[in-house]
């Protein structure tokens, strides 16, 4: 009997591993056929499409297109100002987010359902509604910055970073968290005198490590993937992120090689980030379950 149940259990598990290995080739055949495309001239990557042959290192791979990516835009550039303003925006946004959802959760004041409520109602306001008012807004907001006061915050990093530091989804994402955590937890720390601050950094932040995972993966592809936003605000090109940079390759006739390779190289902070976070996720999940 209890050969049959080991047996049953090797058969499941192996059926797990087949539909998630089917899963798994599913997802990187997008990113397959951008990396091998990226590496054939554009009359081979056309032809090829209609076979599994977009998928194979076959044919006359170079990296050209990667040159002529790197001559017709300034990709680094564009990199570098993604880069900038996703980190310092989901850095931010943390701090931020996790201070008011700490409140919320923990801190007794009058009208803090009714402001929770409010915020997030505006969840459902697409963005293209508050787009012009929010455009005028920064277009007149001063700013003290090195030459003195500024009127204006158009081709800037600020106005890509300040309005998207806080958000309802991220709010929502640590409430949620911090209302599951233990209570004694909070009452211990204050019996032993800790402030409120020092209970939201000492107390339950080393436990949020899986929230603040989550809620920085989602922040961090909202951000890098910002198009409409940077179109409308910036026209410098020293300012521009990588999803704008991108209309750089459909102006008259479309290299679909410099394409793909210019997606490529943007996708690499991407996977990067997604694997350091995916890590320090599992550490945290880890480490939280042997403190509990």
């Amino acid at each position: 009997m209890a050969m049959v149940s080991a047996e049953n259990r090797g058969l499941r598990l192996a059926v797990r591993y087949a539909v998630l290995t089917l899963v798994a080739i599913i997802f990187i055949f997008p990113l397959l056929f951008m990396v091998m495309s990226s590496l054939k001239p554009q009359a081979q990557l056309l032809a090829d499409t209609s076979s599994l042959r977009a998928f194979l290192p076959v044919g006359d791979i170079s990296l050209q297109n990667y040159t002529d990516a790197f001559r017709r835009a300034p990709v680094v550039t564009f990199m570098i100002n993604s880069v900038l303003v996703t980190g310092i925006t989901v850095l931010l946004s943390l701090a931020v987010c996790s201070l008011a959802a700490f409140s919320f959760a923990f801190l007794e004041w009058k009208g803090r359902g009714v402001i929770l409520s409010v915020i997030l109602a505006t969840l459902i306001i697409p963005f293209e509604t508050i787009a012009i008012p929010l455009l005028l807004m920064v277009s007149q907001l001063p700013w003290i910055g090195w030459n003195g006061l500024e009127f204006g915050w158009l081709n800037t990093y600020r106005v890509q970073i300040i309005p998207w530091v806080a958000d309802g989804l991220t709010i929502f994402l640590f409430v949620q968290y911090f209302r599951d955590l233990p209570r004694e937890l909070i009452e211990a720390a204050r019996v032993e005198g800790a402030t409120w601050f020092q209970v939201y950094w000492r107390v339950v932040m080393p436990l949020a490590g899986p929230v603040i995972a989550t809620a920085a993966i989602l922040k961090f592809l909202v951000m890098y993937n910002q198009y409409l936003w940077p179109l409308i605000v910036v026209q410098q090109e020293s300012v521009r992120p990588v999803m704008v940079g991108l209309g750089y390759f459909f102006q008259l006739n479309t290299a679909w090689g410099e394409v793909m390779a210019y997606l490529t190289v943007i996708t690499l902070p991407v996977l990067a980030f997604y694997l350091v976070l995916q890590r320090a996720f599992i550490a945290s999940i880890a480490s939280t379950g042997v403190k509990g």
